[in-house]
């Protein structure tokens, strides 16, 4: 499975950064705390060589927080400044300018040697829909960038101040031109990173059923009052298995159609909006000695 996923405005957007990067002093990169991995373009590191960085996990209060502890280390063992939030209700936010300024503590020493009190500028990076235009928004503590909960929302530049020292420069999401692991692509699906019609409900559903169950067993069971999960048969697929977890949640649901068959589309849309909410509880998809 092989996802296609590139509007033109995007196109636009890479001409966009690379012409911008000679106007800001660091990059801030937003990413999804409960896919790290999946929620960061690959194409970023290339077009922001050079630049010191900031990696904001954002949403961490819908991640699992052990996970999130080990890829604030693994990321910081990697030369990253790192910040973890959630931009909705605003936590760790104020320490988003402090992080800033320790990053580039040199240069505003340089600049203070020289007499000089420039204003700091950052470019603020992130896919579609990871929460980038309510983060800006948090950090203003005024409603400056356009938020919507759908991929592509903002489509131009927008210079945001911060205070009189330092600037920030929202640009649109920008995804990469396919997801060759099926992985990413699901991963994005499941937080809404990329439309809903991208792929197929009821599978995304059952992936998601298949992996929850499997790391996140007791928080799948709660949720749906499941006394336990039907175990996995020798050799059976993981999307079977999902399948059957799904029916099982369905039937607990009342989810029933005609002959009492389980309505595991109406069941898969319950499962993502559920995961998208925060209130099947904390869960993060990707872990770093997994990558």
């Amino acid at each position: 499975m092989q996802i296609q996923w590139y509007p033109g405005h995007m196109t636009k957007t890479r001409r966009m950064i690379a012409q911008q990067l000679k106007n800001v002093d660091a990059v801030c990169e937003v990413l999804d705390a409960r896919i790290p991995v999946s929620s960061r373009n690959p194409d970023v590191d290339e077009l922001t060589a050079g630049k010191p960085r900031l990696v904001v996990l954002n949403r961490a209060d819908q991640a699992d927080g052990e996970a999130t502890r080990r890829w604030a280390v693994d990321l910081r063992s990697r030369g990253y400044a790192v910040l973890e939030c959630d931009a909705r209700s605003g936590a760790g936010i104020k320490q988003f300018a402090p992080a800033v300024r320790a990053l580039l503590a040199e240069k505003i020493q340089a600049y203070a040697e020289k007499g000089q009190n420039r204003v700091i500028r950052v470019m603020v990076l992130g896919i579609p829909n990871v929460g980038k235009s309510t983060f800006i928004n948090k950090v203003a503590g005024r409603k400056t960038a356009k938020t919507e909960d759908r991929p592509g929302v903002t489509r131009s530049k927008q210079w945001v101040p911060i205070d009189k020292n330092l600037e920030l420069l929202d640009t649109p999401g920008i995804l990469w031109p396919k997801f060759d692991d099926p992985r990413v692509g699901m991963h994005l699906a499941y937080t809404g990173a990329v439309k809903d019609d991208v792929l197929d409900t009821e599978t995304l559903g059952c992936h998601l059923m298949a992996y929850l169950g499997a790391r996140y067993p007791q928080a799948v069971c709660a949720a749906y009052k499941l006394p336990d999960l039907p175990a996995r048969e020798g050799g059976e697929e993981e999307v079977a298995w999902g399948y059957r977890l799904l029916c099982a949640a369905g039937k607990k649901r009342g989810f029933l159609i005609s002959g009492g068959e389980v309505d595991t589309e109406r069941m898969a849309n319950v499962l993502l909006d559920e995961f998208r909410s925060g209130k099947l509880g904390n869960f993060t998809l990707e872990l770093p000695e997994e990558i």
